[in-house]
């Protein structure tokens, strides 16, 4: 499993070191968790924590983080109580819940700082050390990372976290997550408390905390910028680029402020593809006075450029055409924790054997090993938030600053070419004339836009769009490949006549601003391979009863929207099957519903 971790063998190697133990004591999920930014000495996390409700909400009065209280149940980390693999599998409301477990600090920490990672934590997590506070964050979709140092002791020391998540607000951000008891429709089963893995790093005093590396790709260069902690005395940052393990170029600049930043010349640069993902090693490395590493991490990147052109995509500057999946990211035993390395790779080989170059992972940040091996096998990946159903200025709040958070986290994924922060008006389901609605659609815009500079935003996937857009992406489940053709064939002509499909394609007072038109969800073609079609399950457009009714569908709209010179690209509903929705290329378990070469034919069309 680790062994594809990174192609420099150091990589392979602090790889190894920190999760051998874990594979052989069949821990969950025990690769690292975050490939794009490891260091050496490392410990997972995962497993077998002690865990309780608190559906009184009494854990902070009775003081539950002191030790006083016996928990009742245990939970199998880094899965949601409602998940199977969780070992609880409780789908009722539960909105705050409590785990704790000891952790043994390992001997090679000794006299740096101990850092405790957390994934991904729905919705607020309050961390406690041995009875004292060491942190709090909120926001269910990205991970955190908290200094424990100063409150671990000798021997066994204890990790408690209380969690909030009230399951029926709708002006948290949710995604498809239900609150209903029980999901139906388009919306699923919720996820509360830790979904993505939790581990300990140790890290120098002055470190650094996260990397922010730039391709230019028309100067054939690379900007590595590392924000460090803290401002140290007498460090230089050295960076060195390794491509299948022989040395391309390396930097060594002194440390003058807490972002220090080299830019390295890449000869005879080569370029990451989807059809060839090439990826560069990268070591980073805080170097003092004296020669000695005060702090080093492993990382990797990508070279590639993402811009428009005459309403088309261009990468690496040249039309590329995008055949996307909507992929929900939902598991049948864990829910929206990929269940193992194995099963993240299984899902992105699929995808590109069935002739699709990209997916959009829709309402869901996804988990950064799924990130990683996009990287790595060479995927196409629209980045999409987990809306919100109601408008506040809470919600508001919440949104901005976990957005910021996702750009922070994820900007070095070559892999990612878009940031999606809205869905269909969700959160904002008032946009069409509402001002304050409008207004912050477009300061998402401008947010994304200010963060990261590298990548497109499309600001209100599927209809309702403002004109403050790189892209414009419609979503229209005609049935038929003719429906679909005839609906849009004047656009060629006359873009600024764009179809309405339920709603409007433009907010009122905006216009349409000349970007790519693409088709970012259409099909939802139904097929039950098996049993027989259950009660509560569903398609759009109804359920086929054959394959070749299937693939006679789905034929006629991939033909419909390749024959029309204005799509930029398109992407298909969905991946997989998700609970009641029976939408997928595979069943919810995985099975592909039709020979992966018929699909690929179809998909490749031109």
């Amino acid at each position: 499993m680790t062994k594809y971790i990174s192609s420099g063998l150091l990589t392979l190697v602090l790889s190894l070191l920190g999760s051998i133990a874990a594979a052989q004591t069949d821990i969950p999920r025990p690769e690292h968790p975050n490939p794009i930014m490891m260091r050496a000495d490392w410990q997972t996390l995962n497993g077998r924590w002690e865990f309780e409700f608190d559906d009184q909400d009494r854990g902070l009065a009775e003081r539950w983080y002191a030790g006083g209280r016996n928990f009742t149940k245990t939970i199998q980390v880094p899965f949601a109580f409602q998940s199977r693999l969780s070992g609880i599998s409780d789908t009722a409301f539960h909105d705050v819940v409590w785990y704790r477990r000891s952790v043994q600090i390992p001997a090679s920490f000794k006299s740096k700082r101990v850092m405790l990672n957390f994934g991904a934590v729905d919705y607020e997590a309050t961390v406690w050390v041995n009875g004292d506070r060491a942190g709090d964050h909120r926001g269910g979709h990205v991970g955190f990372a908290l200094d424990i140092t100063d409150y671990l002791k000798s021997g066994d020391n204890v990790i408690t976290v209380r969690v909030w998540d009230p399951g029926t607000d709708r002006s948290i951000p949710r995604g498809k997550q239900y609150w209903q008891p029980k999901s139906q429709g388009i919306w699923y089963t919720r996820t509360t408390g830790i979904w993505q893995p939790v581990w300990i790093e140790a890290a120098s005093a002055v470190h650094v905390k996260r990397l922010r590396v730039t391709p230019n790709v028309d100067e054939s260069q690379v900007g590595v910028e590392a924000v460090l902690n803290k401002l140290g005395s007498d460090l230089k940052l050295r960076t060195t680029v390794k491509l299948n393990g022989n040395l391309q170029t390396q930097s060594e600049i002194s440390v003058s402020t807490s972002r220090p930043m080299a830019v390295l010349k890449l000869n005879g640069q080569q370029l990451w593809t989807p059809e060839r993902p090439t990826l560069y090693d990268l070591t980073v490395e805080l170097v003092a006075a004296n020669g000695q590493t005060v702090d080093r991490v492993e990382s990797y990147f990508g070279q590639r450029k993402v811009s428009v052109h005459d309403g088309k995509i261009y990468l690496n500057n040249a039309p590329y055409y995008l055949r996307l999946v909507l992929d929900q990211g939902y598991w049948p035993d864990s829910l929206l924790t990929p269940p193992s390395d194995e099963a993240i790779r299984y899902d992105i080989q699929m995808t590109k054997k069935f002739g699709l170059n990209g997916a959009r992972k829709h309402q869901k940040v996804e988990d950064p090993r799924w990130l990683y091996w996009a990287d790595k096998l060479g995927l196409i990946v629209w980045g999409e938030m987990a809306n919100a159903q109601e408008y506040n200025e809470d919600y508001a709040a919440r949104f901005i600053d976990e957005w910021t958070q996702i750009v922070n986290r994820d900007y070095n994924h070559p892999s990612i070419i878009v940031w999606t922060p809205i869905n269909e008006s969700w959160g904002v389901n008032q946009i069409l004339t509402n001002k304050a609605q409008q207004e912050h659609m477009k300061t998402m815009y401008h947010l994304l836009r200010s963060l990261d500079q590298s990548r497109l935003v499309t600001d209100n996937d599927g209809w309702e769009h403002t004109d403050e857009t790189d892209i414009f992406g419609l979503h229209d489940y005609a049935r038929t490949g003719e429906e679909l053709a005839a609906k849009y064939k004047h656009l060629v002509t006359e873009p600024n006549r764009i179809p309405r499909n339920g709603r409007e394609a433009l907010a009122y007072g905006f216009k349409y601003n000349g970007a790519p038109f693409l088709m970012t969800e259409f099909g939802g073609i139904a097929y039950r391979l098996g049993a027989p079609v259950a009660e509560n399950e569903w398609g759009y457009s109804g359920i086929e009863p054959t394959k070749e009714a299937f693939l006679m569908r789905l034929d006629g709209l991939i033909k419909a929207l390749r024959s029309n010179p204005v799509w930029a690209g398109y992407c298909y509903t969905q991946l997989t099957d998700v609970e009641q929705e029976i939408n997928g290329l595979m069943t919810y378990d995985r099975k592909p519903k039709i020979d992966p070469a018929e699909f690929a034919k179809i998909f490749n069309h031109r």
